[in-house]
């Protein structure tokens, strides 16, 4: 296989890895300051197994791919041992084997949470634990990003930790939303935890843009070059297609402020919620091509 095919896999499993921590660290978010009781619910906890498998083993296999696209080897061979070794002594090997290891200490936090449910998303302990994990995590993705390789490296991953910290508080949300919260139309959740999430997702959303945009303006260096490099068309593709996710998110925030109380009144009533189930599921399909351009972006030169 080429080297293209090499980058290709290289790029997916940095999309898996992406998709992984939004769940994870969103997720872990919303139990412990929206919805301690989710913990114990079925949908929550499919979630948050899915996004630290996926986090795993977008790693995992990240590391791998990574080293086989420097060293010009077929993608087959992203587990061989010698390749391994060679990418612990680069820098990029070293911080994915730290992150490898932040997603173990995660499966810890994760197992407590499955055991406890919502006596562990309450407990000091756990909430410190999980948020010095989701910290570490967050941080090694900045690490090895364009962001350490600005003129400025300390204000673009500044950006980029508050860019991938809104991103994860936004998607982890969504999909706990989703499958958690909506999918149980309890009429009490309902009206405490989908006003408060609305909130949180105005401010993760607001976030994300202006750490976005300080983060693009460091990283390509001038307008006139997102038109002139594929780092800049890539970029304007994420934004096109951000754009649209920002405005199925306006539809589900007016729903919110014009039909929650209704819902509510009518105790989760299947046809008042649906129209709000199905903008949520637009957003939370959108936001994976959005993940999906982030990955194009981190292997792409930004041709400073």
């Amino acid at each position: 296989m080429s080297v293209d095919s090499v980058k290709a896999w290289y790029v997916l499993a940095r999309a898996v890895d992406y998709t992984g921590l939004t769940l994870f660290a969103g997720g872990l978010l919303f139990v412990a300051v929206l919805w301690p009781a989710g913990a114990g619910h079925r949908g929550t906890r499919t979630v948050l197994g899915t996004g630290w498998v996926l986090g795993l083993l977008g790693t995992v296999a990240g590391l791998g791919l990574q080293a086989a696209w420097a060293a010009q080897r077929p993608p087959g061979d992203f587990l061989a041992l010698d390749l391994l070794t060679q990418a612990l002594g680069s820098q990029f090997g070293r911080v994915w084997f730290s992150r490898a290891l932040l997603w173990l200490l995660a499966g810890v936090v994760l197992a407590w949470l499955l055991q406890r449910g919502r006596d562990a998303a309450k407990a000091v302990a756990w909430r410190a634990g999980a948020g010095a994990v989701v910290l570490g995590l967050l941080r090694t993705t900045g690490l090895t990003g364009h962001a350490a390789e600005s003129t400025r490296p300390w204000l673009s991953q500044l950006a980029d930790l508050a860019h991938l910290a809104g991103a994860c508080a936004w998607i982890g949300g969504l999909a706990v939303l989703l499958f958690g919260v909506l999918a149980r139309r309890d009429p009490g959740e309902l009206a405490s935890v989908v006003p408060r999430y609305s909130k949180l997702a105005m401010v993760s959303v607001t976030v994300v843009v202006a750490a976005g945009v300080a983060l693009a303006w460091q990283t390509v260096g001038g307008f006139g070059r997102l038109f002139a490099t594929a780092y800049g068309q890539t970029l304007l593709v994420k934004l096109a297609v951000l754009a649209v996710v920002l405005l199925a998110a306006q539809a589900s925030r007016a729903w919110v402020g014009r039909r929650l109380d209704f819902a509510v009144v009518l105790r989760g009533d299947a046809r008042t919620v649906r129209p709000f189930v199905h903008s949520v599921a637009a957003e939370t399909t959108l936001v994976i091509v959005v993940l999906l351009a982030a990955s194009f972006l981190v292997t792409a030169s930004p041709g400073r």
